[in-house]
């Protein structure tokens, strides 16, 4: 909601509540020191405030979106209200992002704490691409960047470069061949490491698909970079399950999450091993099941193991790429 006042330029009431939540770095958090999740609808009262400055720059994240949604949703506002504040933030943001970004060209989930697994490099919930697609609009001035300060122009075209670089040495290779992506990177090493008990090393496929759809924005891609898509596209083909949808029913005991027979779905499993492209479900005690049955039930109703995650990757998007680039 925008709100005017006199002699003033316009506000909106989300965006200033984004300024309030922002970190000393730049970045932002998804919850609160007190482990509560960040909601942009909640008033501002004495105790949130009390929470939010109890917050320290080691819960700035790219975790759920947190950084990148603020960074992009400055920018519009400040683009519809042309209030300064908004876009002063959004470029503290994006100097956070920039700074977060390891020499190897990836991003890690926290930064800068790197505790657990939050050093890691992080595709999953697309944390690494949501900051790589910001950069992309700054250089292609989309998406409403283009008010963003020409210096940052140069400094998105490097961090990108660095970004494809890590990419493109992270996809696996099966006997020579490309496959797909894992869900997080050992910083160090570059191979793919677990995360969560119930989130194991593995093939991961709704982070895949969001990694290919960055790269099918890069104009005139490279050799590399076709031969990446084209070959991530060839294993998700290779794996679908076709004639299933994935559900949870109600029964006498409650949820219970299955695959059911559908003949006009495609879903592909959330995880798979990395050698023999099989699914595999991660329980909280860091076992690791072949079948969906064999998960107890709290982690078994609780977690999306599969979607239909690549069907509009190859129904739509990988053949106008295609078309758009030349290759037949």
């Amino acid at each position: 909601m925008l709100v005017y006042c006199y002699a003033q330029k316009p506000t909106d009431s989300t965006a200033d509540k984004m300024l309030v939540y922002q970190l000393a770095n730049g970045g932002w958090p998804k919850q609160l020191e007190d482990k509560s999740v960040i909601n942009y609808g909640a008033t501002l009262n004495d105790d949130l405030l009390s929470k939010i400055k109890a917050t320290t720059i080691l819960h700035a994240t790219f975790d759920n979106k947190a950084t990148s949604r603020e960074i992009t949703y400055l920018i519009k506002a400040y683009n519809t209200t042309k209030n300064e504040t908004y876009l002063k933030a959004a470029e503290k943001g994006l100097d956070y992002a920039l700074s977060a970004q390891n020499k190897n060209g990836g991003w890690p989930q926290y930064y800068p704490d790197k505790s657990l697994y939050r050093s890691q490099i992080t595709y999953n919930d697309d944390a690494m691409i949501n900051i790589l697609n910001i950069l992309q609009d700054i250089i292609t001035k989309a998406n409403g960047f283009d008010v963003v300060n020409q210096s940052y122009i140069p400094k998105a075209e490097a961090a990108v470069k660095n970004g494809i670089d890590c990419i493109l040495k992270t996809q696996v290779k099966q006997n020579g061949q490309l496959t797909i992506w894992a869900a997080q990177y050992d910083k160090d090493s570059m191979l793919p490491a677990k995360a969560r008990n119930f989130e194991p090393a593995s093939l991961s496929t709704a982070e895949s698909v969001g990694i290919v759809q960055f790269l099918m924005r890069l104009p005139n891609p490279s050799p590399e970079i076709k031969a990446s898509i084209s070959s991530a596209v060839k294993w998700f083909e290779k794996y679908k399950i076709s004639g299933y949808r994935f559900d949870r029913t109600e029964n006498s005991t409650g949820k219970n999450a299955a695959l059911l027979e559908d003949d006009k779905s495609v879903v592909w499993a959330r995880f798979y091993d990395l050698e023999k492209n099989i699914p595999i479900f991660g329980d909280r005690d860091n076992s690791i099941k072949l079948k969906l049955e064999d998960l107890l039930p709290e982690r078994r109703n609780g977690y999306a193991w599969y979607g239909n995650f690549a069907q509009k990757l190859l129904e739509k998007e990988y053949p106008k790429w295609l078309t758009t680039n030349g290759i037949k």
